[in-house]
């Protein structure tokens, strides 16, 4: 049974369109979930969670209907949502006292095992904390009441390239029992590459990709050449850039039959997809 389960989700503001997206997380995965600045993730996220009203489709937490049964579900939810900035003035113990009182399942030795990790000291305030920090104490009340699917919204953003791959580690850690799973919203795509299994893609409001990581990225390649070879490819590129040395662009591997003998062709890596994905329209 998936622990996440979308389909159709749909929600219009003015000028952005949501479009029937659906995707499925089972459990024991991490899915990377990109896209550029409003291509719609947060939105997607937000709707998901209740936290906007969708105007169509549905949700289910384990098998479990989200929007008819929202306290049950969200028992089952470790959610991060970009940097923690709320009750500034007040004690970390303060706000953990506040919040495990929502849970049923609070585990306090877990909570106490991720304050270590992170060298959380919970006399400090919100306001006393670096950005890192903050994502870090958001991540131990997320850790703590033993959530079975973690939703993270640019949960690395704040922090230092250590402190990012600590946390990548933590991540692995958390599905590697194969009963837990987190969605991953993230733009620094390199922490992707280190610990994502699936992907899932949103480009202006529409699903571009719901798969594996590595089947994504074989369907790309990146190649490189002169003038010559860049007018035998015009109209077979996804997107394309100028340099000093001729071009490079991206093209799918299914095509890789009708490139010239002479152009040269390495692996695409996620972030050269996207980038060049995402500037198809100025492909020749």
């Amino acid at each position: 049974m998936e622990l996440l389960e979308v389909k159709g989700l749909r929600k219009q503001y003015p000028g952005f369109l949501l479009k029937d997206v659906s995707f499925s997380l089972e459990p024991g995965y991490i899915m990377g979930f990109i896209g550029r600045n409003g291509a719609g993730k947060t939105t997607t996220m937000k709707s998901m969670l209740g936290l906007i009203a969708a105007d169509a489709g549905s949700v289910k937490i384990g098998g479990m209907d989200f929007f008819a049964n929202q306290r049950e579900c969200k028992q089952n939810i470790g959610f991060v949502m970009g940097e923690f900035n709320c009750y500034l003035g007040y004690k970390l113990k303060t706000i953990t006292k506040v919040t495990k009182r929502f849970y049923d399942d609070w585990n306090e030795e877990a909570y106490r095992g991720c304050l270590s990790r992170f060298k959380l000291d919970e006399n400090k305030r919100v306001k006393e904390l670096s950005a890192g920090m903050r994502v870090k104490y958001a991540l131990a009340l997320a850790l703590s009441h033993n959530a079975q699917l973690l939703i993270l919204d640019e949960p690395t953003s704040g922090l230092d390239p250590i402190s990012r791959d600590d946390l990548l580690d933590v991540f692995r850690g958390i599905v590697e029992d194969g009963t837990r799973s987190i969605l991953f919203s993230t733009h620094i795509i390199s922490d992707l590459e280190k610990c994502a299994d699936l992907i899932t893609y949103i480009k202006n409001g529409e699903l571009y990709a719901s798969e594996e990581l590595e089947t994504f990225r074989s369907k790309y390649l990146l190649v490189s050449g002169g003038e010559a070879q860049l007018e035998a490819l015009r109209g077979s590129l996804l997107g394309v850039k100028n340099n000093a040395f001729g071009f490079t662009g991206l093209i799918e591997t299914a095509k890789a039959a009708e490139l010239p003998s002479d152009i040269r062709t390495a692996p695409a890596d996620l972030e050269s997809i996207m980038i060049y994905i995402e500037q198809e329209e100025k492909a020749v």
